[in-house]
């Protein structure tokens, strides 16, 4: 009977978050899910699914200074959202030294593009998309120069990001992105998981274990570059 209660102690579950701390792994991981619509500024209505970056940004900076927490795994199911939300994000994420790997399920739409390339490895299963596509801004718009050039300088930021934290070139991602006839009463591309792999925009293909697997690598590889200067 004590054995049983031991055994079931051994993976604790935290209701706020649901997140489950596994203690008997050969590496001690976190998992972040990025879910929904990314959610900044502004409140969005209480039936959408929703992910908060005040709630996401502490998370990393306590990842990153927690000594126990050998690697993140993020993975991604989004809609898009606030795009200053979700660069900050992946910026965060890219200026991390703990090893990072994210995985595309289902999808990585918009602004969870910059999101999937921000870890160090990233992967996206075969059924999974993402979609492509120019920033855009709901509600009033003043259709001025200054409004124009804000865009231009924003979709550039997001171009740099994605074009330096991947292996796709500025060029095939503004093709994806202004890509016609593909979406409705819009321009850009769903991109399916080869097509994603082949184009350089995420590195493989695979499933949850495949990014267990890199995910402990990167932190068997930091482990021993670590014990390598301390030698030297």
């Amino acid at each position: 009977m004590n054995d049983e209660n031991e055994n079931v102690n051994e993976n604790e579950e935290l209701p706020d978050d649901g997140f489950i701390a596994v203690r008997n792994a050969d590496h001690l991981i976190h998992c972040l899910t990025v879910i929904g619509e990314i959610e900044g500024h502004y409140i969005l209505p209480p039936q959408n699914k929703t992910t908060k970056y005040e709630h996401i940004i502490p998370a990393l900076v306590a990842v990153e200074q927690d000594k126990t927490i050998e690697g993140l795994l993020i993975i991604l199911n989004t809609v898009g959202g606030d795009v200053e939300a979700g660069l900050a994000i992946a910026e965060l994420i890219a200026g991390m030294e703990t090893p990072t790997v994210s995985i595309v399920v289902g999808g990585g739409h918009s602004i969870g593009v910059p999101l999937a390339v921000s870890a160090k490895k990233s992967f996206i299963v075969p059924t999974a998309t993402m979609t492509i596509h120019p920033v855009r801004m709901n509600g009033l718009v003043l259709g001025i120069p200054q409004t124009l050039s804000y865009f231009d300088r924003m979709q550039e930021r997001i171009t740099n990001f994605v074009t330096r934290n991947s292996r796709i070139s500025a060029e095939q991602f503004r093709e994806f992105m202004m890509k016609k006839d593909e979406l409705v009463m819009d321009v850009g591309s769903v991109v399916d998981g080869e097509t994603a792999v082949r184009s350089g925009l995420i590195d493989c293909l695979g499933g949850l274990s495949d990014a267990i697997k890199c995910l402990y690598s990167l932190i068997e590889e930091r482990k021993r570059t670590a014990e390598e200067a301390e030698k030297s």
